[in-house]
């Protein structure tokens, strides 16, 4: 399975999510041409601007949202499993 299926099966359901900011910044534009130093490719940080992301989270979640969200990932694991 890929994130956007993940994402995609969360936010279906009402649970927001958003990409990681920036990932391998040196990707990003804004940041182009800012001098800087990099010892070789970041295969790392790549790997996690690709495959990760953020679910909502705020200090107002109460545990049954919070068991809302568990309960929706694992129902999406089952159906990859």
């Amino acid at each position: 399975f890929s994130r956007f299926d993940l994402v995609q099966h969360l936010e279906s359901r009402r649970i927001a999510t958003r990409q990681l900011f920036g990932g391998n910044l040196m990707r990003q534009p804004a940041y182009l041409d800012m001098p800087h130093r990099a010892v070789g490719p970041m295969p790392n940080a790549d790997i996690i601007m690709d495959g990760t992301f953020w679910i909502g989270v705020y200090p107002a979640l109460t545990d049954e949202m919070l068991g809302y969200m568990v309960d929706r990932i694992h129902e999406f694991a089952r159906t990859v499993i």
